[in-house]
């Protein structure tokens, strides 16, 4: 599983599972474009972690759900790189509610962010990889896209909406060599899963059949195995990362 000469773009990726995956593409040999909005001391320090292990990474600011700026800064990244061979659309939001007390600019946040930031980085990647016949895109989707959860109408929706893009890039862009593949993790130890309330924790790990959260390194391992040489042959598929949670 060796990307080294691989030019790799990960959105959100500077915290949570976005820099286990930004850590572990970089272990592997590639370089690490590693996409923040606001938290450019996060970003710093996973680059940081990345260089003092060896590895090769730099990192761009923009808002994936701003179409603009995100064509400009793919533009960018191709001209100071050369080439782009993944793309992990990892970059998503959370604002949760009830149905009928959600605001509309809660549910436009979460579409735009979660569902059109994956769309708008697709789109700018796509004509490259199509050029240079060849491309990994994993987008990280989650398992209450399958399922639905209450109180995450607008992610559950902009998950969803994922999994059918997901598809539909793969059937377009198979012809190319492009492989669009998911990985859609259950509850993982990350820093919004740390602020649940003890009783919110244990509810949710008594519906997890190996009764333990995830941790990050188990869903990068996952986006390796897509990115890599082995899944060659494997297109339009999710890979669920959840302790059984949900089989599908």
């Amino acid at each position: 599983m060796d990307l080294s000469d691989k030019v790799a773009v990960v959105t959100g990726g500077s915290r949570g599972i976005g820099r286990v995956v930004s850590q572990r593409l970089a272990a592997m040999g590639a370089t690490v474009i590693i996409n923040y909005v606001s938290r450019s001391d996060a970003a710093e320090e996973t680059v940081a972690s990345i260089q003092s292990a060896g590895g090769k990474a730099a990192i761009v600011q923009f808002d994936v759900a701003d179409a603009e700026a995100t064509q400009q800064s793919f533009k960018e990244i191709l001209s100071d790189h050369g080439k782009i061979d993944i793309l992990v659309n990892n970059a998503g939001i959370t604002r949760d509610g009830l149905l009928v007390k959600m605001k509309e600019g809660d549910w436009d946040l979460v579409l735009d962010t979660n569902l059109k930031g994956a769309f708008n980085c697709m789109k700018a990647v796509s004509r490259s990889m199509m050029k240079q016949r060849s491309g990994r895109i994993v987008n990280i989707t989650s398992v209450i896209g399958f399922t639905g959860n209450a109180g995450q109408a607008n992610y559950a929706a902009a998950k969803a909406g994922l999994v059918g893009l997901t598809r539909s890039a793969a059937r377009e862009l198979a012809t190319r060599g492009i492989t669009v593949n998911g990985v859609a993790p259950g509850y993982i130890d990350t820093d919004m899963t740390k602020g649940l309330s003890e009783e919110v924790t244990e509810k949710i790990l008594s519906e997890i059949p190996l009764g333990v959260m995830g941790d990050a390194g188990d869903v990068a391992g996952a986006v390796a195995y897509l990115v890599s040489d082995d899944a060659r042959y494997v297109t339009g598929q999710f890979i669920h990362v959840n302790g059984g949670m949900f089989m599908g």
